[in-house]
């Protein structure tokens, strides 16, 4: 099987080289573990050639994204680059689209099985956040092929982050999303398997399959609070967290 994995981590790297993200010789024949393992070893040649691994996505957290991608449980990816608050971001994306999160950075390691109280122990600071995602391929017709390809990251967007205190309830949080001034949707951090911090729980115990963890200094996203929307040129979303904070985010023109 590694000879196997190998030789299609060579196959996708020199398909991404092509501006092919999605090879159509893997369509339906990728099992997920396969598909993690494809991911995990394309980012560690995207480190060697000068990139940095600074975190995880936790995706597919809330109901609402589950259901507008037809794949019911949570899944993971590698965090790459992030941009502060009121970053633009250049019109050349691929399809390009935001999910409204509450990103979490650590100041202690987490590894294994751990509980929601340990998860909030390590941390060092919540960011009110987006993740920016480039819609490189159909998730919905082939979830291995987009885990596979870092499933749909591009970076993260972060707020000015507050710190963690035993008072808080990460599952009431409100988060109201504006784009273009309008707001859109409202949703609450419990659609997030029922508390954000339970995205942590479940990366923790998931990453020891690949014998990964998270380290200290991590940042992690840990899902949506509501489905994902598109971006296009000239586009300023917002989001404010109730009792968390603000983020925003442009898309030039």
């Amino acid at each position: 099987m590694a000879t196997e994995i190998e030789a299609a981590v060579e196959d996708f790297w020199l398909a991404r080289g092509r501006g092919e993200y999605f090879p159509a010789a893997y369509e339906d024949g990728l099992s997920l573990d396969e598909a993690y393992r494809i991911q995990l070893a394309l980012i560690g040649r995207r480190v060697a050639a000068g990139e940095r691994h600074i975190g995880w996505k936790v995706g597919l957290t809330s109901k609402a994204i589950q259901e507008q991608f037809g794949f019911h449980e949570p899944v993971f990816g590698c965090i790459l680059q992030s941009f502060h608050s009121g970053h633009e971001l250049p019109s050349n994306l691929i399809k390009p689209g935001f999910e409204t999160e509450l990103c979490m950075r650590f100041a202690q390691p987490l590894q294994g099985e751990v509980t929601p109280q340990q998860v909030m122990d390590a941390l060092e600071g919540i960011h009110p956040s987006f993740e920016i995602i480039e819609t490189r391929g159909d998730l919905t017709r082939n979830i291995a092929l987009a885990l596979a390809d870092n499933a749909q990251q591009h970076s993260v967007i972060l707020g000015s982050p507050v710190r963690p205190s035993a008072s808080m309830q990460l599952d009431q949080v409100v988060a109201r999303i504006l784009l273009n001034g309008k707001e859109i949707v409202v949703g609450t951090g419990d659609a997030v398997l029922g508390n954000p911090l339970n995205s942590v729980v479940w990366l923790a115990r998931k990453l020891t399959e690949f014998s990964h963890s998270i380290r200290a200094g991590d940042i992690v996203m840990t899902g949506s609070f509501v489905r994902q929307f598109p971006l296009a040129p000239g586009d300023h979303a917002e989001a404010d967290f109730s009792g968390i904070g603000r983020v925003e985010v442009r898309v030039a023109r």
